[in-house]
């Protein structure tokens, strides 16, 4: 049998102002030649979906059409619900799907045993058992208690989710009759390395979740994690990384969907091996970090790269310790008769002691919070400890703010 993992997919993503549904459009057509030409026989969206849960009709229609396309193929197909997903809209359309071989796990299910699937490769023949678990949300697990500590809530999620895993991989293996037993899951592991378009789940209560407190699944398909690679070192336990990048600190990754072998042999002695399968690139996105004088050359070398069809999306960090107030205008003019979209300019001063100095010359447009807040810390006198952990609690707050008005 072979597994197609993908993930975070982040339909309806709008990127500085700019759709994605061209790219979309192009990776979805991609995926269902390589479906094709792979001989796939099931294909494993580990959440995320949509970028949020009211996403654009574009987006809803590209996912239908992705699936249907699928179903007409023979191609047995398992959705799941990611932190940016609405289970109330993924659930929609569920049941209509589920006639298309197509089972979509929205959410925390009442029945546990909606979790189990049992995956058959195109000729019908069970293969595996599919613990379908999609992201978990804090509330669908723990009762908050009044008293509690920060670490006391931290090790109540850790333990609640822990033990949900281990109860649905018990559930498959009273079913599996020595079939393989596949794990998903859509969360963050410790030693995953994020990029900025990611939100770190959990937040305010659990930083990460331990490679080696998951159930011993034969493959584990991760997503939630934008970048594909092992966890833990691990062969068998992988993100696969978003099919696009999402944000500019992920332009110099290769992207990948991971083709996932699973053998038994006449004994029942199972083999895992995975493909990865290089995504396309089907537009530059591009972080220029360079001067004034530098910059003309760059561009055109940028230019030779991109089409009108596919324009290039560039962020510019200019290095200039002068407030420039007409770099915009400068860019644009430089741009004007290039296949060119310059989406964000950033001015990146070069004398770092200046500290607060910086930001009041620059926009306030062109720093995050974090940024802000970062720069503030550089006037206090602070071993790296101290001053990483401010960063990391000043994060914890912000983002815990953020999934309070998610759930409100």
């Amino acid at each position: 049998m072979r597994i197609l993992h993908t993930s975070d997919w982040h339909l309806g993503q709008h990127f500085f102002g700019q759709t994605r549904q061209a790219e979309h459009q192009a990776f979805v057509n991609w995926l269902l030649s390589v479906v094709v030409e792979k001989e796939v026989d099931v294909v494993l969206v580990a959440g995320d979906v949509f970028d949020t849960g009211t996403p654009p009709s574009y987006a809803r229609e590209l996912y239908h059409y992705c699936l249907a396309e699928l179903s007409k193929l023979n191609i047995q197909c398992v959705v799941l619900g990611g932190n940016h997903d609405s289970v109330a809209m993924l659930n929609e359309s569920s049941g209509i799907l589920a006639r298309l071989n197509i089972t979509v796990v929205p959410g925390l299910m009442t029945d546990p045993m909606e979790h189990v699937i049992p995956l058959h490769n195109r000729q019908g023949e069970q293969q595996a058992w599919l613990c379908a678990l999609p992201y978990l949300r804090p509330r669908d697990l723990v009762v908050s208690q009044a008293g509690q500590t920060q670490q006391q809530k931290q090790a109540q999620l850790l333990d609640a989710i822990q033990q949900h895993y281990h109860s649905i991989k018990l559930l498959a293996d009273q079913q599996a009759k020595s079939f393989p037993i596949i794990g998903t899951g859509h969360l963050t592991t410790l030693g995953a390395s994020v990029s900025e378009s990611v939100r770190d789940l959990y937040i305010g209560l659990l930083d990460a979740f331990p490679a080696d407190a998951f159930p011993d699944f034969d493959y584990l398909a991760l997503g939630h994690i934008h970048r594909a690679q092992r966890v833990a070192g691990s062969e068998v336990m992988r993100y696969c990384g978003s099919p696009i990048p999402l944000s500019f600190d992920e332009a110099q990754q290769q992207k990948k969907v991971l083709l996932v072998d699973i053998e038994m042999d006449l004994e029942g002695v199972k083999s895992v091996a995975v493909i990865e399968q290089d995504v396309p690139e089907f537009r530059h996105l591009i972080s220029l970090k360079t001067s004034l004088a530098e910059l003309p050359k760059q561009l055109e070398a940028i230019a030779k790269k991109a089409t009108e069809q596919w324009p290039a999306w560039l962020e510019i960090r200019v290095d200039s310790d002068a407030y420039l107030t007409d770099l915009q205008p400068r860019i644009e003019a430089l741009t004007a008769d290039l296949p060119i979209e310059v989406l964000r300019i950033r001015r990146e001063h070069q004398a770092s002691q200046q500290g607060l100095v910086q930001v009041e010359e620059q926009q306030l447009q062109e720093l995050s919070v974090e940024e802000v807040f970062s720069r503030r810390l550089q006037l206090e006198e602070l071993e790296d400890s101290q001053r990483e952990a401010l960063i990391l609690l000043h994060k914890q707050l912000l983002e815990s703010l953020v999934v309070e008005s998610d759930e409100l």
